[in-house]
């Protein structure tokens, strides 16, 4: 290899990381923006609940906080097996959940959505991961 082809070769390498780069920090970008607005959606709530306990009548015991969503569950789940894959109808049998194809389906949607939100991963066609 001569000096032209290694001056080359180097620009191209420079060239490639100053796009990731950029790819980098617009993700930055738009997940500082992402985060700003869950945050301030987390104030809203916050006011919300303050504001609604303060409603309450005194005397009266405030209903019992509600189990834990269906997509808090599976995130649990991925977090207690970080590097497990799993499909639907195996976290439906894990949960002791109906196995029928309509139930299953809408797991496939919460799948679905944790993965466009970036929780999760798809190492295989149906198959679901942590994302690490």
């Amino acid at each position: 290899m001569n000096i032209i082809e290694l001056l080359a070769d180097l620009q191209a390498r420079h060239d490639e990381t100053t796009a990731r780069a950029g790819e980098l920090h617009d993700q930055i970008e738009h997940l500082t923006a992402t985060l700003a607005e869950t945050e301030a959606r987390l104030a809203d709530l916050a006011t919300t609940q303050k504001v609604i306990a303060e409603l309450v009548p005194t005397g009266i015991e405030p209903d019992p906080p509600e189990s834990p969503t269906a997509y808090q569950a599976i995130v649990s789940v991925f977090n207690q097996h970080p590097g497990r894959a799993f499909r639907a109808r195996e976290l439906h049998e894990l949960f002791d959940m109906p196995t029928d194809e309509a139930t299953v389906n809408i797991t496939r949607s919460r799948l679905g959505r944790l993965t466009r939100q970036g929780f999760l991963n798809q190492p295989g066609r149906g198959r679901y991961q942590k994302r690490t």
